[in-house]
């Protein structure tokens, strides 16, 4: 169309952070086409405006996607440059895509051992790096040998799953018979020693492998924890000083998976723990960007967008920082309070948040919480719950004060 590189987009409108790296890439200069199941228009007017053009087809169905795409390529004249998908489900589809269309990027291979937790592990562990004693099960009774050999505490979840969704912490075995029968409907899932320490991340944005930018944050408390308890309103924070000499031996961690992945260009999530001992392990990697607001966490913690930043990244291979010199500034620490309410049905009313904004006001760079008359969400279901404040500050001590008090002092209630 211009000389801009035409960029194959899948999913762009959801999940919901995919509007944002659809823009990214328009504001790069890219000619984004979209990759979705559902027709044109139901892509939102404020996504479409974005678009060069869009290709409606199955992606449950890799061989109707790709003649889907043929068909588009045969009608427009266009070759595309990358195809592309930061949406955990399709991200191998997007590897396929690329192999049968012959357009470079991640492989079907690298991209399966991103997405297949027991591919990863094995990767990382050839090249000589701590990770959880681990096995890939197929039946109950292989389970149950997994358990044996490793010994209580496991972890179980799917081998490809995203996030905390079917994943569990097994201490005996009466509570590993309770996890074989709610996870009956899954085809197979990974057994691994629960490793007993903090929960990190290491975000990156790379280019031919090497991150042009970088991530460190924290859970609080660890993501399983949360996802056990309603009560607890969990907390993620972005770290300012990632130079930290108690974070180094997890970033080194980081860049040396990145080599033993394969990485090539775009966003990775890594999440990793520290041992009281200060030892550190893998936990597991995505090839794609994380959920739960992290990048707009990132965004508020340097400045900076990560969405635009992405999308030069993988068109143009090229990355600009928000600082003087194109050096990233980290100005602050930035911590996400995601809410859960007391009661079920519609949110009824919320206590505290009006004194919070009073107090933190100038420090808050978002409240997205549910308002009264609004459903409820099932917290199991999403990290975001019913909603979220997000807090930032220089100062890692402020900001983790700021934190307790948005879990202690908002609370929303529903009824009815």
């Amino acid at each position: 169309m211009n000389g801009a590189p035409n960029v194959l987009f899948i999913s762009p409108q959801y999940p919901v952070e995919m509007n944002h790296f659809t823009r990214g890439l328009a504001e790069v200069s890219a000619n984004v086409w979209g990759l979705a199941d559902g027709p044109v228009e139901a892509v939102p007017a404020s996504v479409r405006r974005y678009l060069a053009g869009y290709v409606q087809a199955p992606l449950k169905d890799p061989e109707a996607a790709l003649q889907a795409v043929r068909r588009e390529m045969m009608r427009t004249g266009v070759a595309f440059d990358r195809v592309e998908c930061l949406w955990e489900p399709f991200v191998e589809l997007a590897a396929w895509l690329r192999e049968q269309l012959g357009i470079p990027g991640m492989s079907y291979e690298t991209a399966f051992a991103f997405r297949d937790k027991e591919a990863m592990k094995r990767r990382v562990e050839a090249a000589g790096l701590r990770v959880p004693h681990h096995a890939k099960c197929s039946t109950q009774d292989e389970v149950r040998a997994a358990v044996a050999r490793i010994g209580f505490p496991v972890c179980v979840k799917p081998i490809a799953g995203a996030g905390s969704a079917d994943t569990f912490r097994v201490d005996t075995t009466d509570e590993l018979e309770a996890v074989l029968a709610k996870t009956r409907h899954v085809e197979s899932v990974s057994v691994e020693e629960f490793v007993e320490g903090e929960e990190f991340t290491f975000d990156t944005v790379c280019i031919d492998g090497r991150p042009a930018y970088f991530n460190v944050a924290q859970y609080h408390p660890r993501p399983l924890i949360a996802r056990s308890n309603e009560w607890i309103s969990p907390v993620v924070v972005v770290l300012r000083d990632v130079h930290d000499p108690k974070y180094a031996q997890g970033i080194e961690l980081g860049f040396k998976v990145l080599d033993a992945m394969g990485m090539g260009t775009g966003f990775t999530h890594m999440e990793w723990y520290r041992k009281a001992n200060g030892e550190v392990v893998f936990g597991e990697i995505g090839g794609r960007s994380a959920g739960g607001h992290l990048v707009d966490q990132m965004n508020w913690a340097n400045d900076i967008d990560l969405f635009r930043e992405w999308a030069r990244a993988v068109t143009w291979k090229s990355f600009q920082n928000a600082g003087p010199d194109n050096r990233l500034q980290r100005k602050y620490n930035c911590a996400i309070i995601f809410k859960r309410a007391l009661g079920e049905g519609r949110i009824t009313r919320v206590d505290g948040l009006e004194r919070f904004m009073e107090r933190f006001g100038p420090h808050v760079c978002a409240n997205e919480l549910l308002k009264p008359g609004q459903q409820r969400r099932n917290w199991l279901q999403t990290l975001v719950s019913d909603g979220f404040v997000a807090v930032r500050h220089p100062d890692i001590g402020e900001t983790l004060r700021m934190a307790e008090a948005a879990t202690t002092d908002i609370t929303l209630y529903a009824g009815g």
